[in-house]
């Protein structure tokens, strides 16, 4: 009866994880940090699931697709962890892709530790906002207050830096909003 009460929290754990958990309100003053409605339903799709019962651990394998409201997590594999039906990590791996309002990050992988209220993506992580784009080794997003902070990595090579350009770096290309009325670079401006 125990184990199949522990199933029973590990699936639901995992469909509650960030309705319950993951995006407390922001701080006052910080910006909601991914757009995410906690009221929300929570949809989660895989090829397989897993339950560990002993490990207390539910592992989805094979084109994870995980939706909130306008939030979409997209990974190889997302395992829960989550000790006496608590839900206290959760932890994505390859190639990780969260979609949101406010953009889009990609890594290789990424942890979500639930008490510290903190998001980390490493590995040739890319934010994208329009045509803006930040490139760096590590991202650490706390989401009870809205900062973030991205690094290079050393002298380890950020994938997709162009040649001839200092390894290891965050590297930032912002464009600037067009004005109404004022014709793109290039482009003549009409009679």
């Amino acid at each position: 009866m125990r184990k199949l009460m522990l199933a029973t929290i590990l699936l639901g754990a995992a469909a509650a994880f960030a309705a319950v958990n993951a995006a407390p309100a922001p701080a006052p003053g910080a910006s909601a940090t991914l757009g995410l409605d906690i009221n929300q339903p929570i949809a989660v799709n895989a090829d397989s699931f897993l339950a560990d019962l002993n490990g207390e651990t539910g592992t989805y394998t094979g084109n994870v697709i995980v939706n909130q409201g306008p939030v979409r997590l997209h990974a190889d594999r997302v395992t829960l962890l989550a000790p006496g039906g608590r839900a206290t990590r959760m932890e994505a791996q390859g190639h990780v892709i969260v979609d949101s309002p406010s953009g889009q990050a990609l890594g290789d992988n990424g942890v979500y530790e639930v008490a510290e209220q903190r998001l980390r993506l490493t590995g040739n992580v890319v934010l994208t906002k329009d045509a803006n784009v930040m490139r760096g080794n590590t991202l650490e997003v706390a989401m009870d207050t809205g900062l973030a902070r991205m690094t290079g990595g050393g002298a380890t090579p950020v994938a997709g830096q162009p040649p001839g350009q200092p390894q290891g770096r965050v590297q930032g290309l912002f464009v600037p909003a067009q004005r109404a009325g004022t014709p793109p670079s290039g482009t003549p401006p009409r009679p």
